[in-house]
């Protein structure tokens, strides 16, 4: 099973891709959510140039977000700076929407999309919004076509999977593995304690705290109400519910997967790290990892959060025996 790590893309986190690539990791996985980090692709490209055996990719790029053509180009570009280590993955979008105020788009609207991609990057012509496109890049400027970069769907339920093994090179998933799949990567967010450490520590509760709030934030976008049943739940969402209605998404994910918000706060115990996290000691967490491989999983992508990412990936990496 590779161990793979994924960041909010930044130009200070480019430093990061070349520590995670230092300790061994397999692959490092970048965010798509304009409304809260930086672009994507530009981090990539950066990340791409200052590194030479680490796996690079998107995770999840959003189809609304660029026209199949646009990404398609990117893709090709990503794979240009890094041959034989890009990858991509494709899903109908959560905060890369959600903290715009939108829905995420339908798995029909997202299957068409990985199909135009696909397609596009194969040197197909393809008709989008009417008109009929194709990649016409010369030499300088993509590779020949095809292009061969693998595409993941992320999905977590069966129309999401049945495009995944359709259209897909692998599966992405949140928590839950899939045997089926060749390729299945899990995404996993939390933090090794240090031995004798309590995960309510002031350094855990940085580190991981943001993993037990979005929790919160994907439970109450799904249905608000359900939010209540959560350890504090009722009081938080009165407390997002007092402020307008149009606005309500920016606080909702404010600072998603980077650190807890002071309205977030009172939310985060060492009891939520256990339960909502990967939050634990070194062998705690390393048969955690066992049974996810036992389970179907191929890969984990790690996301490390906190004031000090150096140290929570290289604790992750000794845990898992890559480092």
């Amino acid at each position: 099973m590779q161990i793979s790590c994924g960041f909010p893309p930044s130009p200070g986190h480019v430093e990061h891709v070349v520590e995670a690539e230092r300790l061994g990791y397999a692959r490092a996985w970048m965010f798509d959510s304009p409304a809260l980090y930086g672009d994507v692709w530009t981090i990539l490209g950066i990340a791409a140039l200052r590194t030479d055996r680490i796996g690079l990719g998107p995770a999840v790029l959003v189809p609304n977000l660029r026209h199949p053509l646009a990404q398609a180009s990117a893709i090709a570009t990503l794979e240009q700076l890094a041959p034989g280590r890009a990858a991509a993955a494709i899903g109908t979008g959560f905060t890369g929407r959600m903290a715009m105020g939108q829905r995420p788009l339908t798995w029909e609207h997202t299957r068409r999309y990985v199909e135009q991609v696909r397609a596009l990057l194969r040197g197909e012509r393809v008709e989008v919004d009417g008109a009929i496109v194709q990649m016409l890049h010369a030499e300088p400027f993509a590779p020949p076509r095809p292009v061969a970069t693998p595409l993941v769907v992320a999905a977590n339920g069966p129309k999401g999977t049945a495009v995944a093994r359709e259209l897909g090179d692998g599966i992405m998933t949140i928590g839950g593995t899939d045997p089926t799949f060749d390729w299945c990567a899990v995404l996993v967010f939390g933090t090794v304690l240090d031995d004798g450490e309590d995960a309510g520590s002031p350094r855990a509760i940085e580190a991981a705290g943001p993993g037990v709030t979005v929790v919160y934030h994907g439970v109450y976008e799904n249905d608000p109400a359900a939010v209540d049943a959560l350890p504090g739940g009722a009081r938080w969402r009165a407390a997002i519910e007092s402020l307008p209605e149009r606005e309500r998404h920016l606080a909702v994910h404010e600072d998603h997967m980077h650190r807890v918000t002071e309205r977030d706060r009172a939310l985060v115990t060492g009891d939520l790290l256990r339960s909502f996290t990967w939050t634990g000691t070194r062998d705690e967490l390393r048969g955690r990892l066992e049974a996810l491989e036992a389970a179907g999983a191929t890969e984990v992508l790690y996301v490390p959060m906190g004031p000090d990412l150096p140290r929570e990936l290289r604790a992750f990496a000794e845990m898992a025996g890559i480092a």
